[in-house]
């Protein structure tokens, strides 16, 4: 009885009408593996276009803040602040760069603000006097106090104060700690501190 041997001889050659593949491989033809390498490329190319595309944008956007920037805010006393990184936390603006850390990271004495005071600081902060070279802090404009020393910071034209709060006496001051207001507490003590003599003989007091 004859053994029949499909498509093939005993010794292993191959039947008429087979190829055998390059490498050994069977079922991958030389334009198969060709479309493989390519897809392969295209999917290189795509990821290194998308890294490219991504490296434009930060250099176009540049880098993310570290922290946020300095913001105003207002205090539960109705003055000129510093916000804290925490977003909670406000200061007051005579707070910053005075050599205490107040902030919960310490951020208002941050060497970034305090370098080269008042140059340094946001805009918010800071206050000018009628004399250009001189400054305060934003917090202290408008608070009955002479801290300019020439008055500017409390009277026109240099600054717009609003009138005297209840605890204060509008008159003209005598003593050079105040401008246009002086406190209740120095009505009727005897001693003059308006140069009308109103803290004496008009002013209800305390």
């Amino acid at each position: 009885m004859n053994k029949i041997f499909p498509q093939g001889d005993v010794n292993g050659v191959a039947a008429a009408g087979t190829k055998a593949l390059p490498g050994g491989e069977a079922g991958c033809s030389p334009c198969c593996c060709s479309r493989q390498g390519a897809c392969l490329s295209a999917f290189v190319l795509l990821l290194l276009a998308t890294l490219a595309a991504l490296i434009a944008l930060v250099t176009i956007l540049g880098h993310p803040p570290r922290a946020p920037g300095a913001q105003a805010c207002v205090t539960l006393t109705n003055r000129t602040g510093f916000l804290c990184h925490d977003r909670s936390s406000c200061i007051l603006a005579s707070g910053v760069c005075d050599g205490i850390r107040t902030c919960p990271h310490g951020e208002d004495e941050d060497e970034a603000l305090c370098r080269d005071v008042p140059q340094s600081l946001p805009s918010f902060l800071v206050a000018r006097c009628g004399d250009p070279a001189s400054w305060i802090y934003s917090d202290h404009k408008c608070d009955g106090t002479n801290n300019c020393g020439d008055c500017s910071d409390e009277l026109s034209p240099v600054t717009a104060c609003p009138p005297c709060g209840p605890g204060w006496w509008r008159c003209p001051s005598t003593v050079f700690q105040y401008c246009g207001c002086i406190p209740r507490s120095l009505c009727r003590d005897h001693v003059q501190h308006c140069s009308d003599w109103s803290d004496e003989y008009g002013c209800p007091g305390p």
